[in-house]
Formats: C-alpha cells, sequence, structure tokens
C-alpha cells in the first residue's frame, strides 16, 4: 500500500491546535517555524465605538449579543469560548455564533457594507485583515494568549522521505507582508487546481522569502 505524506502550513501547534497535537502528535513531525507573531483577535469594523474586550459586555445590544465565529472545532473557537468568554464575563450576554470562515467573512462584509455593528473571531496573519476595515479590540487579560509561532508539518518521517524538500522548507520565513500575499493570491486570485501558478508568482513576487536555494 502506498504511503501518504503531506505537510500542512496552518499549524500553531503550541497553543491553539495544541488538542490536535495531543491527539496525533506522535504521527507528526515538526519541520520548521516560518512566521512568530501569530495571534488569535476580536475585530469590530473600524467605525464600531469600542476599542477593548472588556467594553463587549456593557455593549452587547449593540452586537444584538452575537460573536460571529468561524468553525465549531477551530482552536480559536476553543480559545474564544473557553478563555476569552469567561474572562470578560460575556457567557450569559453572548453568545457565540459558530459556521465556518467564509460564512463569518460574508457576515462581516455584509455588515460593513451596511454599516451594521458586528463582532467577529479572527486572527493575523490572514488576508481578510487588510481586505476589510477592522480593528483588534485590545486584550487587556490577555485571555486570547501571547503571539504564537506558526509552523510547518508534516507526516512523521518526511524530512527523511523528502530531504531536499524538507531542507526548502525550513528556509522559508514570512512576515505579514509576504504571508498576506501568498494567501490572498491563494484564496482571491487563483482557481482551484492553479495552486502551481500561485507559488510561480509568489515566488517571482519574493524571491527573497525563502533562505534556501530555490532551483528549477
Amino acid at each position: 500500500m502506498m504511503s501518504r505524506t503531506i505537510t500542512t502550513v496552518v499549524a500553531w501547534p503550541k497553543k491553539t491546535h495544541k488538542q490536535y497535537m495531543d491527539e496525533y502528535g506522535d504521527k507528526i513531525e515538526d519541520i520548521s517555524t516560518y512566521y512568530d507573531k501569530a495571534q488569535n483577535t476580536i475585530v469590530v469594523p473600524d467605525y464600531v465605538d469600542i476599542d477593548s474586550m472588556d467594553e463587549l459586555k456593557d455593549n452587547a445590544d449593540k452586537f444584538d449579543g452575537k460573536i460571529v465565529g468561524i468553525e465549531p472545532g477551530a482552536g480559536l473557537t476553543k480559545v474564544t469560548k473557553d478563555s476569552m468568554m469567561p474572562a470578560y464575563d460575556l457567557e450569559k450576554d453572548f453568545e457565540l455564533v459558530t459556521s465556518s470562515t467564509p460564512a463569518m467573512l460574508t457576515e462581516l462584509g455584509n455588515a460593513i457594507d451596511a454599516q451594521d455593528d458586528i463582532v467577529v473571531t479572527l486572527w493575523r496573519p490572514f488576508w481578510a485583515n487588510n481586505a476589510y476595515d477592522v480593528k483588534e479590540l485590545k486584550d487587556p487579560k490577555n485571555a486570547m494568549g501571547d503571539p504564537e509561532k506558526m509552523h510547518f508539518l508534516g507526516t512523521e518521517g518526511f524530512s527523511e522521505e523528502f530531504p531536499e524538500a524538507s531542507e526548502l522548507i525550513k528556509g522559508i520565513k514570512l512576515d505579514d507582508k509576504t504571508y498576506g500575499e501568498l494567501e490572498d493570491l491563494i484564496v482571491n486570485e487563483y482557481e482551484e487546481g492553479q495552486e502551481g501558478d500561485v507559488v510561480d508568482q509568489w515566488i517571482k513576487d519574493n524571491p527573497k522569502a525563502f533562505d534556501s536555494e530555490i532551483t528549477d
């Protein structure tokens, strides 16, 4: 039987995705870190007149008592539900409404178009932070946690099976600009099945994102 070897590039293994690492960590290789300022956030549109999570409780009616979230099983959802909402005493005044990331972004976009008040769960780096005029709410109780590192993960034995690919991956270091440009290309500019074109375009635009050597 042919083994299936994969990598993932959106892994926050120390906290946000710790539950998955605890369950599957013995089958995973941590290849490298490529971004070190990842942060779970709670955001509102720029025009909303609150600036901190500790203002949410007194403004529940403004948001119809809803925090619009993403997938129920997401690490961000768990942090919001189990840490942020209890820390700011929001459990009686707010409901965390989960569905999917596209659904959340649709609601956010519709609210901004109508200049309505809305509060949503978000994270950075993420292309939507640039695409929508939003502001992160301050977190004086650090309920969303400290910034995390984003890792490339692979199936166990990835580097042994693909040493050249592993070395190339280990040389990738991204900042907000280069990450945002890559994600925007994938999500908004190219269609499914054009991943190779995305990579070619992004490397052309960001040749210095790699410390390792790129060969044809």
